[in-house]
């Protein structure tokens, strides 16, 4: 299998990537791979993300904005 890791800015594997071909075999040898559906724990988790949003739009930031904050850190810990 061919896979391609991703790693952070300390080198720490943080994903992998499946190229697609070989990720539908893993689905037609595993069919459970193939779950549409959130499990609940994940889907309660988003709801509750959700509700914070709605509940707090203020306190919510642009992706951007949030972008930049990292950078901004990261460049006065250098």
């Amino acid at each position: 299998m061919n896979l391609q890791y991703n790693y952070d800015n300390t080198g720490k594997a943080i994903g992998v990537f499946i190229p697609i071909d070989e990720w539908n075999k893993l689905k037609t040898k595993y069919k459970e791979l193939e779950q549409e559906e959130l499990p609940l724990w994940q889907e309660d988790i988003l709801n509750k993300r959700l509700e914070l949003l709605a509940n707090n739009p203020t306190e919510v930031c642009s992706l951007d904005h949030f972008l930049n904050d990292i950078e901004a850190f990261a460049n006065e810990n250098v």
